[in-house]
């Protein structure tokens, strides 16, 4: 009995359907490694806010312990890890490495449980992830080019990062404020922005699977900025009230 396959690669309609669906399974574990990061996150982030014994691991009588310091630098020194050992590093140690950073953020966001009030954390926990949803989908589903809004968001994302600096010393209350504005408005086309890129790389990403691993990690690493700073800049505004 002869058995063949008579599916016509040649058709459009075919090739279609299975770029979408090499697209969708990309797009599924760049987001199933998002959200663990993001758990991760947020069960640390209230373990090291809510219990005192590890609240002194990092702020002792003079200020931060050693190791309150290297909760405090090293996720910056991981981000630059992963983004420039991108080509170096295998997909299994990109993840080792985003799961610790995880881990290290969340321990460093502790701090907010000790600052604001779990209603006004709970409300910016809801509106980020409303306006995150909506922002990744217009992302997704957009005809629109989004490539050259990518130099504007980042040199605005710099200025932020500029003036948050500047005004640690300044202390001005009104520069804060359209920090925090201008921030949500940057995280905000950063998540459309980075969609669109996650969308577009798929099909290359997934042409080889350890390409397709390390992709969807640092994908997820870019989404989950998104979402934590976006998060952070809503807290600050909605404790102004």
């Amino acid at each position: 009995m002869n058995m063949e396959n008579n599916t016509n690669y040649s058709d459009p309609q075919v090739f279609t359907k299975e770029a979408a669906g090499v697209r969708g399974n990309f797009v599924a574990n760049v987001f199933a490694w998002m959200f663990t990061a993001l758990i991760i996150t947020a069960v640390v982030s209230y373990l090291f806010g809510s219990q005192i014994a590890l609240i002194k691991l990092l702020i002792g009588s003079s200020g931060l312990t050693p190791l309150g310091w290297i909760v405090m630098f090293a996720p910056l020194g991981l981000v630059l890890l992963m983004s420039l050992g991108y080509n170096k590093l295998s997909g299994t140690a990109l993840m080792i490495i985003f799961v610790i950073y995880s881990f290290l953020m969340g321990a460093s966001l502790g701090f907010i449980f000790l600052v604001y009030d779990l209603g006004t954390i709970g409300l910016a926990f809801i509106i980020t992830s409303g306006m995150f949803a909506l922002m990744a989908i217009a992302g997704y589903t957009t005809k629109m080019d989004l490539t050259r809004f990518g130099n504007i968001l980042m040199i605005a994302l710099v200025a932020i990062v500029i003036g948050s600096v500047v005004n640690i010393f300044m202390g001005n209350d009104t520069m804060d404020l359209i920090i925090c504005c201008v921030g949500v408005l940057v995280f905000t086309g950063l998540i459309a922005y980075d969609m669109q890129k996650i969308k577009n790389n798929a099909e290359y990403a997934m042409a080889n699977p350890e390409s397709g691993r390390k992709m969807a990690v640092l994908s997820a690493l870019h989404l989950y900025l998104d979402f934590i700073n976006l998060f952070l800049m809503l807290l600050r505004l909605l404790n102004r009230r």
